[in-house]
C-alpha cells in the first residue's frame, strides 16, 4: 500500500478537506491543483472539485462509497449541481439532518456503514439508499463521531487508542478486519479526520510520526 504525508492549506487535518472511495477522490474546489493532484496520484483515483457552503471542506460536510456520495443540507443547489456536473456515475444525496458533518458521523466501505447512534431510522433509510449498504448504528471509544475517530476502507479499519478491547471486538466481528488501535498527527484520536484513504493508499497529516503511520498501513493494508 502506498502511504505519504501532507499538509493542506497548512492544517495537517487532511479529512477535513477532501473524501475518497476506491473510484473517485471529492476535494474542496479551493485547493491548489498541486494539493488535489498529490491526493489524486497517490490514491490512484480521478478528483472531482466542488464546494459545501461556499467551503473547501468537502471531507467534513460528506461522505462517499463507491455506490454513492451524501452531502451535508449545507450544500447550496448551485454546489449539487456542479457536482452532477462532474457526472460521477453515483448515487448523490443531500441529507437533512443537523448531524451535518458528516465526516464526523459516518463510516462507510462498499460493505456497511457505521454511524453515530443519535441518527434516526429515517436518516438511517436515507444513507442506506444512497450508500446502498448495510447501516449499524455504534460508537467507539466513548465517541458517537465514529468517521472522525476511525479509519475504514475496503481493505481495512483503524481505530482510535480510546478504544476498549470490547469494542475492537466487536468492530472486528462487525467489519470482518483486525483492526488496530492508533493515533495520528502526533497524538491526536481525531485518525478519520486526520487521513484521505482508500484500498489502494493513504495520506496522512505531515505531523503524523513514523510509528502512528507504520500502524495506519498496516491496519489498512
Amino acid at each position: 500500500m502506498e502511504a505519504a504525508k501532507y499538509r493542506i492549506m497548512g492544517s495537517d487535518y487532511l479529512g477535513v478537506f477532501a473524501t475518497a472511495t476506491d473510484k473517485h477522490l471529492f476535494a474542496g474546489s479551493g485547493l491548489t491543483e498541486h494539493n488535489r493532484q498529490i491526493l489524486s496520484d497517490t490514491l490512484g483515483v480521478g478528483c472531482i472539485d466542488f464546494r459545501i457552503s461556499g467551503s473547501d471542506l468537502v471531507g467534513l460536510f460528506s461522505k462517499a462509497n463507491s455506490n454513492g456520495i451524501m452531502l451535508s443540507n449545507l450544500a447550496l443547489e448551485e454546489e449539487v449541481a456542479v457536482l452532477k456536473g462532474h457526472n460521477p456515475g453515483i448515487n448523490i444525496g443531500v441529507f437533512d439532518s443537523d448531524l451535518n458533518a458528516l465526516g464526523s458521523n459516518i463510516l462507510v466501505n462498499d460493505k456497511l456503514a457505521i454511524v453515530n447512534p443519535d441518527y434516526s431510522q429515517k436518516d438511517i433509510k436515507e444513507m442506506a439508499d444512497i450508500f446502498d449498504v448495510e447501516i449499524i448504528k455504534k460508537g467507539i471509544g466513548g465517541f458517537k463521531t465514529v468517521g472522525a475517530g476511525s479509519i475504514l476502507t475496503n481493505r481495512g479499519l483503524a481505530i482510535n487508542n480510546r478504544a476498549s478491547e470490547k469494542d475492537k471486538e466487536e468492530w472486528d466481528e462487525l467489519t470482518g478486519f483486525n483492526s488496530i488501535r492508533t493515533t495520528a498527527n502526533t497524538g491526536s484520536l481525531y485518525i478519520g479526520l486526520a487521513v484521505v484513504a482508500n484500498s489502494k493508499a493513504v495520506v496522512v497529516g505531515d505531523s503524523t510520526t513514523g510509528y502512528e503511520m507504520a500502524r495506519i498501513v498496516e491496519a489498512l493494508d
